[in-house]
């Protein structure tokens, strides 16, 4: 048996792919399903989407292997990270819609903790802040605001997971509950020293440990899927959030190498090795991956909207029909005339950390039109980049070059602009399903299918390297006039 399937359960949409040893993909599902915005800065989901979507897609790939469907070795799960779920121990029925990662509703709840001066103490044990996109205060709020949710949790009747741990859960029939140790590092309850919950944090937070998830590798046997479903009898064997789960399919596996992953955000992460490093400039300390026992961490800087906003010009204004559209408008309109957007639809992460930031378009005249916000939209995401290189640069980080992946990585206007942007290469893999391959590659690892980690990366290579092309005093306007814009909307401003 040599084949491994990745179930890749993201923001927007539910993928599932088969690998075959040599990484090459062999069939693949996708299901966008609904986004719920109930109010401003909240977004959810229907969990019963996320399975059901996951459902179809992992069918209809083990439909398409036909009769080598007997040869799957493993499934690894990745997933949209921090998205909070608690349902009934027992029915297996969930409380409430899912609490996205973007979600805001809890910014006042940080607050007052910050106040309080809670913070510093998290982040030596967790390594992030005290914001709403993590997930101890999205719990909180479901205890607090779902009727007896919160004496059902004392007596031990609720359980509470990220989306692999609920999918996990209902793949094995409610026989497991466990997360891996990157999906624990992003909820600001779990200890990076000691490997485990912190009980300090969860008397802080007022989240029961009765509802928590075993903790495991990223590379463990987590369960086997139950009769009934597709791929049934199946280990589920890897498991990784799946901004951790990009850093392994771009085989970042060494200190010092960075990717940075282009979807519904934008997410750049620095392996920083087996010890973990804290940073002094508001990003992240996060863990890379689990394997074997031993933690290698990472540095991360989270940017929340970035595939998002070419999803706004579709959706919201309706002035693109397809995000391909995007890299010819740029290249048409040589540039913004001025124009920046500012994504700041549900606030702005780091480095700057403000959820209360609302998004603006700043500089339009009369002659700017769709070709402008079309390439300011793009020149955004670049901009949000420099923001996190920049970042890891004072914290004594600096890059010397950038691996990307993700939807937006086909753009070949965005990643020369990137480039120019920041000043350094940026290289696109051939095998640009990074995220599903780190899944598949964990749970291929633990198989035995494969020998090592890098395996499966080394034998994609890269598929272009974007120089950068811009002399220094039009990048460092650019730039500046970008920061001008960000100061514009900053909640404290």
């Amino acid at each position: 048996m040599s084949i491994l399937i990745a179930i890749d359960q993201g923001t927007t949409s539910t993928r599932c792919l088969a690998f075959d040893p040599e990484g090459r993909v062999l069939a693949l599902a996708q299901r966008e399903f609904a986004q719920h915005f109930p109010a401003d800065g909240w977004v959810e989901h229907d969990p019963e989407d996320l399975w059901q979507s996951t459902l179809a897609t992992l069918g209809e790939v083990v439909a398409r292997l036909e009769g080598r469907s007997r040869e799957i070795a493993a499934i690894g799960i990745t997933n949209q990270r921090e998205t909070t779920l608690v349902w009934d121990r027992h029915t297996g029925e969930p409380l409430h819609r899912a609490i996205v990662w973007q979600d805001r509703r809890t910014a006042p709840h940080c607050a007052r903790l910050r106040e309080q001066g809670a913070e510093p103490a998290l982040c030596q044990s967790t390594g992030l802040l005290l914001d709403p996109y993590f997930s101890a205060t999205k719990i909180a709020w479901i205890l607090d605001n779902v009727d007896g949710a919160r004496a059902r949790a004392e007596r031990g009747e609720l359980a509470f997971g990220t989306v692999d741990t609920f999918l996990l859960w209902r793949l094995t029939g409610g026989a497991v509950h466990a997360t891996d140790a990157t999906n624990a590092s992003r909820t600001a309850l779990f200890d990076l020293r000691t490997q485990d919950w912190n009980p300090d944090l969860l008397k802080l937070f007022g989240v029961p440990s009765a509802m928590l998830p075993r903790v495991l590798d990223s590379a463990a046997e987590f369960g086997v899927v139950r009769e009934g479903l597709p791929a049934a009898g199946v280990p589920i064997l890897g498991i990784a959030g799946d901004q951790q789960a990009a850093l392994i399919g771009q085989g970042c596996l060494a200190a010092g190498q960075a990717k940075s992953t282009y979807g519904t955000g934008c997410f750049l992460v620095l392996n920083t090795g087996t010890q973990p490093v804290w940073s002094r400039n508001r990003l992240l300390t996060t863990v890379a991956y689990r394997v074997d026992g031993v933690a290698h961490y990472a540095m991360e800087g989270s940017i929340f909207v970035a595939g998002a906003a070419v999803k706004w010009l579709r959706d919201g204004l309706g002035i693109i029909t397809d995000a391909a559209q995007t890299g010819p408008i740029a290249a048409r309109a040589g540039g913004s005339g001025g124009v920046y957007l500012v994504p700041a639809f549900t606030g702005l992460g780091a480095p700057h950390w403000d959820p209360d930031a609302r998004g603006a378009l700043i500089g339009l005249t009369r002659d700017s039109g769709v070709d402008a916000i079309v390439t300011a939209t793009l020149q955004s995401v670049a901009y949000q980049t420099r923001d996190l290189v920049d970042a890891m640069a004072r914290d004594g980080t600096p890059l010397a070059a950038l691996r990307v992946d993700g939807g937006m990585a086909v753009n070949d206007w965005l990643l020369q602009f990137m480039a120019d942007v920041l000043g350094i290469p940026v290289s696109r893999p051939r095998l640009t399903e990074s995220t599903a391959l780190g899944a598949a590659v964990l749970a291929g690892y633990r198989a035995g299918v494969l020998p090592s980690l890098g395996y499966l990366p080394a034998l994609g290579g890269e598929d272009r390297r974007f120089e950068p092309a811009m002399a220094e005093s039009e990048r460092e306007g650019l730039y500046a006039g970008w920061q001008a814009a960000v100061a514009r909307v900053r909640s404290s401003a």
